[in-house]
């Protein structure tokens, strides 16, 4: 009888759950690859980006959770970037492939495509953009620079990542949407300037109470603090 249980389980899990990669093209026409994890039960797309040398990979075991808390979710592969959880970032080979820049910056059109593209698309009641390290910085110059576009913004270790004095700082002074950073005890320095020019009162922070993790990976299960991170996500999505 408990057998039977588990696979009523899994097969409801497949029915409400899906995964499927795919391709859109960038501003410049490069394509890009992301997985798309999707709840029929939402309307609200997250759209995750990952931290440098990495894939969208990055997000195998949190968007499914993020699934479960009523968010469709797509995991994008930008132009910087390189493997993590047996996934190779396929945006950055075909770049390299066809000669296209790389670095941190180069992928700010890979973000703003993104937007455009889960809007255009599944025109959602609310998107909702994520970054990692290097693309936490730029989801936040994103909502400064498009401060109509999107609803909500969650920065895992954010800081001045370009070489240009304030450059992410700048922008974030610009938002008006509720905002959540946070990274590991040892890189709020990083980003504590950034977060003092947001003017928005629904801005939020979180550090741990234990050293932490560097990017959206303080969420892996493999992470003890990891709940406490999950904790903070959630109280935060609540008030969206």
């Amino acid at each position: 009888m408990k057998n039977i249980f588990v696979v009523i389980a899994v097969l409801l899990s497949f029915i409400t759950y899906g995964q499927k990669t795919i391709d859109f093209p960038s501003k410049d026409g490069l394509q890009i690859t992301a997985d798309v994890y999707e709840t029929k039960e939402s309307d609200q797309y997250i759209i995750l980006f990952h931290q440098a040398g990495w894939s969208r990979g990055e997000y195998k075991e949190i968007a499914p959770k993020l699934n479960e808390l009523g968010y469709n979710c797509i995991a994008i592969d930008q132009r910087s970037g390189g493997a993590v959880n047996d996934t190779k970032n396929k945006t950055n080979a075909l770049a390299k492939k066809s000669g296209k820049p790389t670095e941190f910056i180069d992928a700010f059109q890979d973000i703003e495509a993104a937007v455009s593209y889960v809007k255009t698309t599944y025109s959602p009641k609310k998107v909702i953009i994520w970054g990692s390290s290097y693309s936490s910085a730029l989801v936040l110059k994103y909502a400064g620079d498009y401060p109509e576009e999107v609803q909500a913004v969650l920065s895992f270790s954010p800081g001045e990542y370009f070489g240009k004095k304030e450059f992410i700082t700048k922008s974030a002074a610009n938002i008006k949407i509720p905002v959540f950073i946070t990274s590991s005890q040892s890189e709020k320095s990083s980003w504590s300037g950034i977060y003092d020019a947001i003017p928005t009162s629904t801005k939020k922070s979180f550090l741990p109470t234990t050293k932490g993790n560097h990017g959206s990976r303080a969420l892996w299960a493999k992470f003890s603090d990891n709940n406490a991170y999950w904790d903070a996500v959630q109280e935060f999505l609540k008030t969206i």
